[in-house]
């Protein structure tokens, strides 16, 4: 490991200029649980690390105008503790249960595992199926993307070195949408994904059917991503089990999984199947107890 400097940031605006100041020769620490991993392998490492863990209002998580802001500070442990998270979005917090070791969830902050940008991410696919967005901050000011327009390519990402991924915001219109995260590892814990999967749908009450669906997998390609032919082929369609498993085999061809020690790409597909119609299997099940207890 070479020698680098640090410095604290007292808040967004002082990580921002520490960012702008030292730009690409910079790295930013939150949780640390990835970064640290690098400083000890990288044979180049950075000659400064601006430390953000201490700016408070980066770790929160809070209903605002225009829908709910989780802050890049708040990590796994935050998600799966927060009654917001728990009551409006459990698939998030199965997410945030599947990372790691719980030293890992206590440490490790949501955008960190985010912007690492590893195919594989837990954290990527249920939020891609709620159409998330993340605020960056920089020296220009304030900019919101989709979070999928974040990820390029694996560790790789759209921000500029000066650029500071500040939170995370699930839209207003889809707060409360019924959404399911399944993952399949080698083994129950610690493990990385062979396949994660997502999924998302509002009930057409009238027709039974499902509006507005979402499918998202990791693991399957170069980053998360969404599987459109399957949004396609579901949208309007009458609930059944029928078409969920239709799903699973459609977003299986959307996919490039790769062959590896692990699992071959065959498999891979056989996975996609199999957790896409978990997945919206799972959030009519969630529907239904929303339902229920609203009825109540």
């Amino acid at each position: 490991m070479r020698a680098f400097g640090y410095v604290a940031a007292k808040d967004v605006e002082h990580a921002v200029a520490l960012l702008g100041e030292h730009g690409a020769k910079a790295k930013v620490l939150a949780g640390g649980t990835d970064l640290l991993v690098d400083l000890k392998s990288a044979a180049d490492g950075p000659e400064v690390i601006v430390d953000i863990s201490r700016v408070d209002e980066l770790k929160n998580i809070t209903i605002v105008d225009d829908g709910l802001r989780i802050g890049a500070l708040v990590t796994h442990a935050d998600l799966m503790r927060s009654p917001i998270i728990t009551n409006m979005f459990p698939a998030l917090a199965d997410a945030a249960h599947s990372i790691g070791a719980m030293q890992t969830r206590n440490l490790g902050t949501l955008a960190g595992n985010l912007v690492t940008c590893v195919p594989s991410m837990d954290s990527g696919p249920a939020l891609i199926a709620l159409d998330a967005s993340v605020t960056v901050a920089g020296p220009s000011g304030q900019r919101q993307m989709s979070l999928a327009d974040l990820f390029v390519g694996p560790r790789k990402t759209s921000l500029k070195p000066e650029e500071l991924l500040i939170d995370i915001v699930i839209p207003k219109e889809n707060l409360g949408k019924p959404v399911a995260f399944e993952k399949f590892g080698l083994r129950k814990g610690q493990a990385l994904a062979l396949v994660n999967a997502a999924a998302s749908f509002w009930i057409d009450r009238d027709k039974s059917a499902f509006a507005a669906p979402r499918v998202a997998l990791g693991a399957v390609a170069p980053t998360v991503i969404r599987a459109p032919k399957a949004e396609a082929y579901l949208a309007g369609r009458k609930i059944s089990a029928e078409a969920m498993a239709e799903a699973g085999r459609i977003a299986a061809t959307e996919a490039k999984p790769i062959s590896d020690f692990r699992a071959s790409a065959e498999y891979r597909r056989d996975l996609i199947a199999v957790l896409v119609k978990r997945a919206l299997a799972k959030a009519q099940a969630r529907a239904a107890t929303k339902e229920k207890e609203l009825v109540a």
